[in-house]
């Protein structure tokens, strides 16, 4: 059973958004645009978690090492922002739950490997009214799975991590959580299925964001 929390720290790719088909379309239109082969959803699908940048060093080929890399990759990131509202949305689910936590006066961050100028327009965009703090990638800050960023959130909120939980999709969530000495909820409508996650030592498991609500 999910315990009650009074702080809820929030992935924002696979947990509260689902951003994959306009993540793919920008990574497809860089790509294309460079000569370069297009990856499929599900390509796109295993490359994100740790970072756009991260998620274009595995579509180009041969990475960082690919001479067009920058060129390439500021060419997703114009992209991005100019389109990534095309077609994402919160999970069926996501704003009631959000809301209820507000209600009960729980204090609630998004903190994100998506470029801080990204995470912050998303979050404001769909969740202006329910997260109070929202950390995206930047520099002189180490992103996730290091705990910098969450720490960084509990510091704006104001808050200890005494009785915090980190709630994410993926592999990095749960090592973030881990190295942050935070319990890690794992979600199942995101971006990794639950044996993947299993595999990756998660220990909590949910279906829908309502089970998030005791």
């Amino acid at each position: 059973m999910i315990k009650d929390y009074d702080t809820y720290i929030f992935d924002l790719d696979g947990t509260l958004l689902n951003t994959l088909t306009d993540l793919a379309a920008s990574c497809n239109y860089a790509l294309q645009q460079h000569g370069m082969r297009q990856r499929t959803i599900d390509e796109v699908r295993q490359f994100v978690g740790n970072g756009v940048k991260k998620l274009m060093e595995r579509a180009i080929p041969d990475g960082l090492a690919n001479a067009q890399f920058e060129e390439v990759y500021q060419c997703f990131r114009q992209h991005y922002l100019e389109h990534g509202l095309d077609h994402t949305s919160p999970y069926p689910g996501v704003l009631q739950m959000l809301a209820e936590l507000k209600r009960r006066k729980k204090n609630v961050a998004v903190v994100s490997n998506k470029f801080y100028k990204a995470t912050q327009e998303l979050c404001k965009h769909f969740f202006d009214q329910y997260v109070e703090v929202a950390i995206g990638e930047r520099e002189g800050i180490s992103k996730k799975p290091a705990p910098d960023t969450v720490l960084e959130a509990l510091v704006q909120l104001g808050v200890t991590a005494d009785n915090a939980v980190y709630i994410g999709d993926s592999d990095v969530d749960i090592a973030t959580a881990r190295n942050c000495n935070l319990p890690c909820i794992s979600v199942l409508w995101g971006f990794r299925d639950k044996d993947f996650l299993l595999r990756s030592g998660a220990t909590t498991l949910i279906t829908a964001p309502e089970e998030l609500l005791v």
